[in-house]
Order: C-alpha cells, then structure tokens, then sequence
C-alpha cells in the first residue's frame, strides 16, 4: 500500500495524552501531529526517534499531519515501524486481494465493517460461493521486546479488554459453522517469529488460547516498509 502523498521527515520530541505527537521538520518548524495509536507504543516513543508524518488533505483539520512511521534501533539494526493501527486493516484487505495471504485465498467478495457478534463490526467478511463466510479480525502489531525475546513480535502492549471481546465474538462465529481468523499484521521487517505477551495482558492471553482450541484459526504477516509505501510480506511464525 502507498502512501496517497509524500511523507515528511521529522524528529520525534514527545508522545503525548495517547493521541498527540510533537515532531520537529527539517526546517526546524515544531508542530503537534496526531499519532492514531491507542496502546502503549512502548519502544517506540524515544525523543528523538525519527519519524515520517503524512499531511492532512482536509484544509480545515486541526492537526495539520499524522504521524505514520517512526524508526527504531535495537543495537545490531534498525527498522521503519508503522504506528497507524488505522492502516492494518487496509494492508490486510490489498494482500488478501493480491493472493499474498495464502491461507485466505480463494474469495471472491471483501467486506469491510460488516455488523456481527454483540454490537460489533468484522474487519472484514470473505465470502465465496460453496464455502463457509470467513470473519477476519485484524490487529496491528508493532511490540518487539529483544531484551526477553530477541526477534519476536509481541501483542498486545497494553490491556485489551475489546480485543479479548473480539476473540470471544470469533469463537462464537467458530461455533455456528463458519471460518473465523485472527490476522495479526506485524507492522516493522525486523522480527521472524510472533507471540502473545502474556506478562502483559494475561486474560487476553488466555482468550486466545481458548479461541484456536475452539477453531479460531490465528494468522501472523510481517511487513515491508518504507516512506513510500507498506507492504505485507511474509508469513511469521507463532503465536507463542
């Protein structure tokens, strides 16, 4: 997936009041972008990180830009992550589409929001003629922790009360026939392997436990970043 327009560089001052990030341009300009990231971000808000903002196209927004990207290091690398938890479920839809996702080939309808479960929405419902709907819930992923477990994805990293909610709501669909998947998008190019950060959330933990032993299938994709463009790539071992 491109960006729709250029990025703009910038160094990171703060994060904020979850939804505030204050960057500084190039041109030494300071100014307050919205950082679209409800969990904890943790590693990923050092003053003076790098990051890449996109800028609004509404004229009359307040906040003039939205932070996208921000680069970490880990002392043997460092690797672009995508911190917009709103572009998971558009990287999901195109790879899906492109035949990428090979667990999830083979459909030939894409519904986005679809009403289920109890007061919800599915990220998106896969439909095909003589096979059962598939519910896909989508989560972005971008807590690596190298200290305790070097090279791996870690989700949550904050307490998801709605993400054990959506697990509950997919084992239910699991239960009524149809094919229900949680799609983990593991949204930076520096992990091979994914698992649940139980230390952080454990009733999240053991939701999920209980939903793939009840048929929920869970699925891990890394990506390819860039300031132009995001792309997911390969399949990433786990959950763990």
């Amino acid at each position: 997936m491109r960006f729709p327009d250029p990025l703009l560089r910038g160094v990171l001052i703060r994060r904020y009041k979850r939804f505030l990030a204050d960057v500084i341009l190039p041109d030494g300009t300071a100014v307050t972008a919205h950082c679209p990231n409800p969990g904890s971000m943790m590693g990923l808000v050092a003053p003076d990180s790098e990051v890449w903002l996109s800028p609004a196209r509404n004229p009359e927004r307040k906040l003039r830009y939205t932070l996208e990207l921000v680069r970490v290091a880990d002392g043997v690398g460092d690797s672009l992550v995508a911190v917009n938890t709103g572009l998971a479920n558009s990287l999901a839809e195109e790879a899906i589409g492109g035949g990428r996702i090979k667990a999830l080939a083979g459909y030939h309808s894409i519904r986005r929001e679809v009403r289920y479960g109890q007061n919800s929405r599915i990220d998106l419902l896969l439909e095909a003629d003589g096979r059962p709907p598939c519910y896909v819930e989508i989560k972005n992923v971008t807590l690596k922790r190298d200290q305790a477990l070097p090279g791996v994805a870690e989700f949550p990293d904050a307490v998801t009360k709605r993400g054990a909610k959506h697990l509950r709501e997919l084992q239910d669909m699991a239960a009524q026939g149809a094919r229900a998947v949680m799609l983990y998008i593991v949204a930076r190019q520096d992990c091979a392997r994914f698992a649940v950060a139980e230390d952080i959330d454990p009733d999240y933990a053991a939701a999920l436990a209980k939903a793939t032993a009840s048929g929920v299938e869970a699925l891990c994709y890394g990506c390819r970043l860039s300031p132009e463009a995001v792309t997911v790539e390969a399949a990433l071992g786990g959950p763990a």
